[in-house]
């Protein structure tokens, strides 16, 4: 790496996409319940960075390669000071802008004060018929074993009395088995108060013969790492699911509370509640503000406009693999529907001719019908082989229960690899037609969940490449050797040429075909790279964007979260751009277009380039041969270049630019666009 190639810290550049999310709740343009989710999108991802990353940071007590004890020290200061700024202009939204607006539809969100006396009476009813049943009260004494659960709402009440003294108690806010908002309808307006502020304006029926000194709210958060360990022995299923059990009883990143608390009151919690070494944080009156998401406001004004979902035409109604023989079929998630996807598994599972299927599956559906699809297959008498990645960090329960699920139906699953995480995204079929084999394959940038494919963006091809689907084919056998637990995947043994696999030949592939436009640079030929992405950290790879732009290859990024590299200084990375793009569905698809003379390559895949995916994951990147098919990618990602709406440039200091517009510019919402062409695709 040459000595002048600097690099955003990942964290900082995170922080700065959290708080693009944030903008995105200011915006009078936007819909008021979708400010609404956008605010409960931001203090998720908050919640998630201290659950993951505060915890790593905290683990690294500055003993990081590359940076100094002193220089770690003003890196922590600042992602502290980052995060308390960004959090009052969070609480500056709702006050002044989204509680206000409310106001003006007669909806009326009791924030931060006291509450009307016309609503006394049906708030206790409520309180005695439904919450008062949810009640745990805990009295923290020296000997109290009391352990606050991770992310759940308290409130820590401080009360007296003449026999007993100043006592401390905590009580837990029922969030988890009732609504956050209870609604409450008048002639003239609609009330939408806190379950927080019910609890605590019913204070003095719980503590009849004491006298209420203060109460205040707070919840703490918890390291949510799994740390199993790198071995090749016992059930790996069973170990997960102990350490879910564990996690949550893991150590304290954060302890989030109201003001006010007496200092007397907060040593003793930091005591009891074992807090010693987590991050002390003054917030608002209100914890766990992604329960906006549940905000009971069901007037189709405060939403998005419905978009309608296109269904991909399908020429040949009676066989979706007949189809697939003739042409490969590229689908655009959410814009287009699913439902291809789902009946690419459907018929798997009931056509005859189909003898075997593999699957790789991530994140799956709480409910899913592909994993349903699955089971079908097997019943059916096909031969079905099922990768599931356990170690998926939130969704483990679930895999796990869909694992053994799948299982006990006949399915044949490869239990995820200890040390290896496997994120590809791919299913094969094989089909017996008239003495011969056919292969059938889907490849996607996103999971094979169609919960998550309604909001975010992602590209699924269909091909029957022969060539392309032989070496998915190989992986499949390499997955399946390696759950042997005596086999480590080598690189050395295996040969990918259509394929870029993670942990075989996806850096090298990457770093070729960077190199290659620099050549055809040098050569005087034109040359660029366009590149879409969830995250970008890897330095060996950023180094080669460096490199290309100072050969003078033009790199144009689009990159949703964390973006290590710094665009636009001089000598360089001035013929690179970064833009962010956020707006009603997630953009999640990887797309990586580079120009070869005019002849583009084009490749899809479920690979960031992060440390992880490029070095310790099983990823797979695919490229996209059909000549109607690349134009359709180019063309979408030219959309989303052009987009100056919901698109920020990241300047050379990390920061969100919004896109300045001349008059007589034309407006582009790269979403919108995207959606009008497919809608006349089809």
């Amino acid at each position: 790496m040459k000595p002048h190639y600097t690099f955003f810290d990942r964290d900082l550049s995170w922080l700065s996409f959290n708080e693009r999310v944030l903008h995105e709740a200011q915006r009078d343009t936007v819909p008021l319940k979708e400010r609404f989710n956008f605010l409960a999108i931001y203090s998720s991802n908050l919640d998630e960075f201290y659950r993951v990353r505060m915890r790593v940071l905290m683990a690294l007590h500055g003993n990081t390669p590359g940076i100094s004890p002193e220089e770690f020290k003003k890196l922590l200061a600042r992602i502290n000071t980052v995060i308390l700024d960004q959090l009052k202009h969070f609480g500056s939204i709702i006050e002044n802008k989204v509680v206000h607006a409310l106001k003006q539809h007669k909806i009326h969100l009791i924030y931060n004060e006291s509450m009307p006396d016309g609503l006394v009476d049906t708030m206790q009813d409520y309180f005695f018929h439904t919450v008062a049943s949810y009640l745990q009260v805990v009295n923290i004494t020296s000997d109290s074993q009391f352990f606050p659960e991770n992310n759940k709402l308290y409130l820590a009440v401080t009360t007296t009395s003449r026999n007993y003294g100043d006592q401390l108690y905590i009580i837990c806010i029922p969030s988890d088995v009732l609504s956050r908002f209870y609604s409450i309808s008048t002639p003239k307006k609609e009330y939408i108060i806190f379950l927080d502020d019910i609890i605590k304006r019913n204070l003095r029926r719980i503590f009849v013969d004491q006298t209420i000194l203060c109460s205040h709210s707070f919840k703490i958060t918890r390291d949510a790492e799994l740390d199993l360990e790198d071995e090749f022995s016992g059930n790996l299923a069973k170990k997960i699911e102990l350490k879910i059990r564990e996690r949550d009883q893991g150590l304290a990143t954060r302890f989030l509370y109201e003001p006010g608390i007496p200092p007397h009151t907060l040593e003793l919690m930091t005591r009891q509640l074992n807090l010693k070494g987590a991050n002390f944080i003054q917030g608002g009156t209100y914890h766990n503000l992604k329960d906006f998401a549940s905000l009971p406001l069901k007037d189709p004004l405060f939403h998005y406009e419905r978009w309608p979902v296109n269904k991909f035409p399908i020429t040949n109604q009676s066989c979706l693999f007949d189809e697939i023989k003739v042409r490969d079929i590229l689908l655009h998630t959410p814009y287009q529907s699913y439902e291809t996807v789902l009946r690419f598994f459907n018929e798997a599972a009931i056509d005859t001719a189909v003898e075997k299927i593999y699957v790789t599956l991530y994140r799956v559906a709480g409910d899913s019908r592909i994993a349903s699809a699955l089971i079908s297959a097997a019943k059916n008498g096909k031969k079905v082989i099922v990768f599931v990645e356990l170690k998926a960090r939130f969704d483990e329960a679930n895999n796990i229960r869909w694992s053994k699920k799948m299982k006990a139906a006949g399915v044949r699953i490869i239990e995820s690899i200890p040390g290896l995480k496997v994120h590809a995204k791919l299913a094969l079929v094989k089909r017996k037609r008239a003495k011969r084999t056919e292969l059938y394959g889907l490849f996607s940038t996103g999971n094979f969940n169609e919960s998550t494919a309604r909001f975010y963006t992602d590209h699924i091809l269909m091909t029957s490449h022969r060539i392309m689907l032989r070496e998915a084919e190989k992986l499949f056998k390499i997955l399946k050797k390696s759950k042997n637990q005596k086999r480590k995947i080598t690189r050395e043994k295996y040969i990918f040429n259509h394929l870029l696999v993670g942990k075989f030949n996806l850096l090298q592939g990457f770093n070729k075909l960077i190199d290659q436009e620099i050549n055809n640079k040098r050569k005087g030929l034109q040359a660029s790279i366009t590149i879409k992405l969830n995250n970008l950290e890897d330095q060996e790879l950023i180094g080669k964007l460096y490199e290309a732009s100072e050969a003078g290859v033009i790199v144009s990024l689009i990159v949703r979260g964390i973006c290590c590299l710094r665009p636009g200084v001089k000598g360089l990375s001035e013929h690179i751009t970064v833009k962010r793009i956020v707006d009603r569905y997630l953009e999640h698809g990887r797309v990586f277009i580079f120009y070869n003379n005019n002849d583009p390559k084009i490749l899809l895949g479920s690979a960031d380039w992060m440390i992880r995916n490029i070095h310790r994951r099983i990823e797979v990147c695919f490229p996209v041969y059909q000549k109607d098919l690349k134009s359709e990618i180019i063309n979408i990602v030219n959309i989303q270049l052009k987009d100056n709406i919901q698109a920020v440039i990241i300047d050379d200091q990390g920061h969100n630019v919004p896109i300045p517009v001349k008059e007589n510019i034309r407006l582009h919402r790269s979403q919108w666009e995207i959606n009008k062409m497919l809608q006349k695709s089809t």
